[in-house]
């Protein structure tokens, strides 16, 4: 359940009866049994795939990482690889921005999902549509992705899925394709954003990324003033969400 395969499958990896797994399933079985770099690397082998390494991207989540996830319980907190795919988030998160359990592949990167998603969802930071931005906003954060983007190609040259992304990308949107060729690099790092949630109404978070050294993931914490309206709603966020866990 947790690296999000099926019982048959992970039966038929451990009884030999399923061969040569995806680079992909590795990475999910490694994030659930939360092993180290060197464990991952050890397992990647026994897969018979290449160990991630220099030019291509990780998205790894380390134990530390996951210990965060956990402890920090009292705002929503999401992982994200250098190329803006999610891979892991807390209770808090999915309950303010939107489950996303059942989304794969592209679905789950943002930057894709900023220029093919229809208008009303097309936030570069919510899988479901929940921030409010006017157009000059949404204009300018689609050139910081962009850019974001560009400056993870440059880091990671040889990694297959960017270098797809990208292509599916300038395929997908005339926006993006335009963007990209206008060939600035920038990192985002810091946002304001109001997120509109169906039970609670409009919620005002600050949003911080934290790159993790050695891997570039992007630790995302959406945080908000002590005792304000905000952090009431938060509060209220969690019950609901524990209610929701518990049905």
């Amino acid at each position: 359940m947790l690296a999000g395969l099926s019982v048959d499958y992970v039966t038929r990896l451990e009884q030999g009866r399923a061969t040569s797994p995806s680079a992909q399933v590795l990475a999910a079985l490694a994030r659930a049994l939360q092993l180290t770099v060197d464990e991952r690397d050890y397992l990647f082998r026994l897969g018979g795939q290449v160990v991630p390494g220099t030019g291509r991207m990780s998205s790894h989540v380390t134990p530390g990482i996951q210990r965060l996830l956990r402890r920090l319980d009292e705002f929503p907190v999401s992982v994200h690889d250098p190329a803006w795919t999610l891979v892991a988030w807390n209770p808090l998160w999915a309950t303010l921005m939107g489950d996303p359990s059942d989304l794969h592949g592209h679905e789950r990167n943002l930057v894709w999902r900023c220029f093919t998603a229809p208008p009303s969802e097309r936030d570069p930071t919510s899988l479901s549509g929940r921030v409010v931005r006017t157009q000059a906003e949404q204009d300018a954060f689609e050139a910081d992705a962009v850019s974001d983007l560009r400056a993870a190609a440059s880091r990671w040259p040889d990694d297959p899925g960017l270098r797809s992304l990208v292509s599916d990308l300038r395929r997908a949107s005339p926006r993006f394709a335009k963007l990209w060729d206008s060939r600035t690099v920038g990192n985002h790092a810091a946002d304001r954003k109001i997120i509109l949630h169906p039970e609670v109404g409009q919620v005002e978070v600050d949003c911080d990324v934290f790159t993790a050294v050695g891997s570039d993931l992007k630790v995302i914490a959406y945080t908000v003033e002590p005792g304000s309206e905000a952090a009431e709603k938060l509060a209220l966020l969690r019950v609901v969400g524990l209610q929701s866990l518990g049905r």
